[in-house]
């Protein structure tokens, strides 16, 4: 049986110095599982073209002018929390390190860096990506199994009438979601009246107010 065929890392460079870009680029030229979909000559245009091309790995250079690489990351980071940085540095210093890790740079690389050096740090932290997006999907799926499952419940609990702990706590845990269908909050208040849970009603009450006027 044939594997399915792995899908490159997506990688931007961004370094202030022209020949440091270039060398960058050629290193990684003939890794089958980099794509290099942009290259940036400052920390600024580095994270504007995060934006256009979401990269899975950022190769960023610390001093670079207007927006320096630990600032362009953590911009980038607020956008694409699953992106992984690489540092790459002339500062070979455990300050710049530890402030490198501060930031959530995985790998540090001090210039001037091999060919081996640097497709081994994209390799590691390409896996690094893949287990966290991998793992992530996972607990999506879940997430909806459940939401599927409550919701069953729900419609079930609601035609049958059921007022009872198990009933309140399946309501409670669909209310739970900022996004709730009205009739689900509704039919809480109901069991609330019900039951004669006043506090939860008013605090519920509140929030249909405020959702639906």
């Amino acid at each position: 049986m044939n594997q399915a065929k792995k899908s490159p890392y997506r990688v931007l460079i961004a370094d202030d110095v022209l020949e440091t870009r270039r060398n960058t680029r050629l290193m990684l030229a003939d890794n089958p599982m980099v794509d290099i979909v942009a290259i940036a000559h400052n920390g600024r245009e580095a994270v504007e073209l995060a934006k256009k091309h979401q990269p899975d790995i950022a190769l960023l250079d610390i001093n670079m002018p207007e927006m320096n690489g630990f600032e362009a990351f953590q911009a980038m980071y607020k956008i694409f929390p699953t992106m992984a940085c690489v540092i790459i540095s002339a500062e070979d210093d455990n300050q710049s390190f530890r402030s490198a890790m501060n930031v959530g740079a995985r790998e540090y690389l001090v210039k001037p860096f091999t060919v081996y050096q640097l497709n081994n740090a994209v390799k590691r932290v390409g896996d690094i990506v893949k287990a966290e997006r991998e793992k992530a999907e996972v607990a999506d799926r879940l997430k909806e199994q459940r939401s599927s499952y409550l919701l069953q419940l729900a419609a079930e609990y609601s035609k049958t009438r059921r007022t009872d702990d198990e009933a309140i706590e399946v309501f409670e845990q669909l209310a739970a979601n900022p996004n709730c269908d009205v009739r689900w909050l509704r039919t809480l208040a109901m069991l609330y009246i019900i039951r004669q849970d006043w506090l939860k009603l008013q605090v519920l009450a509140g929030r249909l107010a405020r959702q639906f006027g």
